[in-house]
């Protein structure tokens, strides 16, 4: 394929680099702080970069590596992804390659040939591959315009899945030191911007942190009472038909969740590291590939998926990190369309994060770093404020109650629950002193609210002074009252059976004299779907009228697809198929104004998309 015309010197940059966002990608104008990105890259300049998902992280080095002379090396961990980031970019005209174990020799020689002639604009890599002494010889024999760090959190202490091969990436400012690079992330604290630079050696990078706000997507958490159910109801009231991913933390979870959705009439596909590698790619490519498809998965699913249309991304399992829930719930609506990341919430998340922290490999630095993360993450999950003003807050951003979260729309009321804390907290202190014993929480529970179960009366419990001091609260409320508890650290859990035991600021609350106050979130079932209630926020909605030329472009182009064998948002998003049932274009000069439709697809598809619009 031929390239996009380049620049002759980079001094012409800026007029250049909006020549090819046009041209080639279809799109009239730069948003936020890509262009500024973009000019300090073609320009030589070193950059970190933090955007979130579906702010274009990709322009910021797709266009300089087509400005610049030479080959843009793009490293990155998504191997299972990146023939289908190929793809993406050969269907606009840019000649792109990868290099990776799943290619043949024969493959892996002519992408290595065009590299050496010149012949790529963009050369994707797996980070293990800069440790092989014939990749760089292979670098040394071409001409690296730039090199872009994809997914830089990897090299962060809470992405530390493929911290080996990034932290030996320091290896491209050694070895190429005339070579800008650009590291990208959606998600990084001011903290761990601070460690990607050191570890990147990108100490001297200009960093360039855009606005983290999502609004498209409406934040909601919900008490958990049985996720399944509560999952099926959602997608039945909210998301018929929609592409989604569903978060679960264990294997088993996955499959028996992924199999209970398809029992209930909603197609769904599992997907964790202990399926086959052959089964993981095809589950991996018919999500892609196919609408209405949900995807129940451990976080090994999802980093660099590039599909627009993912609808919801809900949790069944607490997230480990606000990071993680971030980058996670960044996967719904990259097209700007409404979606939603949901979340069912319960003490048992809360006991098991923190028996997990507990028996975690590591030193005591270790376990403390992750219960710094898992704290921040249930103050999101306990916040009576507005869910995505707590959000921003946690990475550095200042915000305005948003009016389209849970909180906003619904919002919780706290009451002042220290004497209930304190009925809670003196059942365990007299089981520890009076009987030498240590409970979970349903047993303490049951002792509170005066129940005479068999343990109870196995253990005599029925003889303690608290014994039935908290009939007045329901087993659901009770739970909400350990959770909480646990969320403020005035309660701890301990052992491999999650019994509770007091904390050093449990004696605050328990004091005779001016003991602290414990305020607590009253844990409501919420009634109608906030979304029904919310304030539109999809500069794309269509008028009603456009709708049946809205299905009729996906139909074809979900036709067109299976014919080209490739995924149906590599020729068209939806949010572009929206604007041109809207705008119905009657001529193949209005359809190029439409945002997305650049001169590849133009030529491409064109007449076939007029032709559907001409179908009455």
């Amino acid at each position: 394929m031929a390239s996009p015309d380049r620049a002759a010197e980079p001094t012409s940059s800026s007029a250049t680099a909006l020549q090819v966002l046009q041209r080639i990608f279809g799109y009239d104008s730069f948003r936020g702080d890509q262009q500024e990105i973009v000019e300090h890259v073609i320009g030589g300049g070193d950059a970190l970069v933090l955007m979130p998902t579906g702010g274009g992280k990709s322009l910021c080095y797709q266009i300089p590596a087509l400005v610049r002379p030479g080959t843009g090396v793009v490293v990155s961990p998504l191997i299972a992804l990146m023939q289908d980031q190929v793809d993406a970019l050969n269907e606009l005209g840019v000649r792109a390659g990868f290099l990776n174990s799943t290619q043949s020799y024969e493959q892996r020689r002519a992408t290595e040939a065009a590299f050496r002639a010149g012949e790529l604009d963009l050369l994707y890599l797996a980070p293990e591959r800069l440790r092989l002494d014939s990749t760089t010889v292979l670098l040394d024999r071409g001409e690296v315009s730039l090199f872009a760090i994809d997914e830089a959190h990897c090299v962060a202490q809470w992405g530390h899945d493929f911290r080996p091969d990034y932290l030996a990436l320091s290896v491209l400012h050694e070895r190429w030191p005339a070579v800008p690079r650009i590291a990208l992330t959606a998600t990084a604290t001011p903290a761990t911007r601070q460690e990607i630079a050191t570890r990147l050696e990108l100490t001297g990078a200009r960093h360039f942190v855009a606005d983290f706000d999502r609004p498209n997507i409406q934040y909601r958490i919900v008490p958990k009472n049985d996720p399944r159910k509560q999952l099926l109801q959602l997608l039945r009231t909210e998301h018929a038909g929609d592409s989604g991913i569903v978060y679960r933390l264990s294997r088993s979870e996955v499959e028996r969740t992924a199999e209970f959705l398809v029992n209930n009439g909603i197609p769904a596909l599992p997907y964790h590291a202990g399926l086959d590698k052959e089964v993981r790619a095809a589950h991996q490519s018919r999500f892609l590939r196919e609408d209405g498809l949900v995807m129940v998965a451990t976080i090994a699913f999802g980093m660099g998926i590039d599909k627009p249309d993912v609808r919801f991304v809900a949790h069944l399992d607490l997230p480990k990190s606000v990071e993680g829930y971030y980058q996670e719930t960044g996967r719904a609506g990259r097209d700007g369309l409404p979606s939603t990341a949901w979340m069912a919430y319960g003490l048992q998340d809360v006991v098991q994060q923190r028996k997990l922290i507990e028996l975690s490999e590591g030193d005591e630095a270790h376990r403390r770093t992750q219960s710094r993360h898992l704290d921040a993450m249930l103050a999101l999950c306990e916040t009576v404020e507005c869910r995505r003003v707590r959000l921003l807050a946690y990475f550095g951003q200042e915000a305005t109650a948003c009016g389209n979260c849970d909180t906003c729309l619904a919002p919780p009321k706290s009451w002042d629950g220290t004497v209930a804390a304190q009925k809670l907290l003196s059942t365990v202190v007299r089981l520890d002193r009076e009987r030498n014993q240590k409970f979970g929480a349903g047993q303490i529970i049951d002792i509170l609210r005066g129940k005479k179960t068999a343990k109870v009366a196995q253990f005599r419990h029925d003889a303690l002074s608290v014994f039935g001091v908290g009939a007045d609260l329901s087993d659901h409320e009770w739970r909400g009252v350990i959770r909480q508890l646990l969320a403020q650290r005035l309660l701890a859990v301990e052992g491999d059976y999650g019994t509770l035991v007091l904390t050093e600021s449990s004696k605050e609350v328990l004091r005779r004299e001016n003991p602290r106050q414990v305020l607590l979130r009253t844990d409501t079932a919420r009634a109608g779907s906030p979304r029904e209630k919310a304030t539109k926020q999809a500069p794309q909605d269509m008028p009603p009228e456009a709708e049946p030329v809205f299905q009729r472009l996906r139909a074809w182009r979900a036709a067109t697809a299976r014919e080209e064998n490739k995924a149906p948002f590599i020729i068209f998003h939806d949010s572009t198929l929206r604007q041109i049932a809207t705008v119905q274009p009657s001529t193949l000069d209005e359809l190029g104004t439409i945002s997305g439709v650049g001169e590849q697809k133009l030529a491409k598809y064109g007449r076939q998309v007029l032709d559907v619009l001409a179908v009455e």
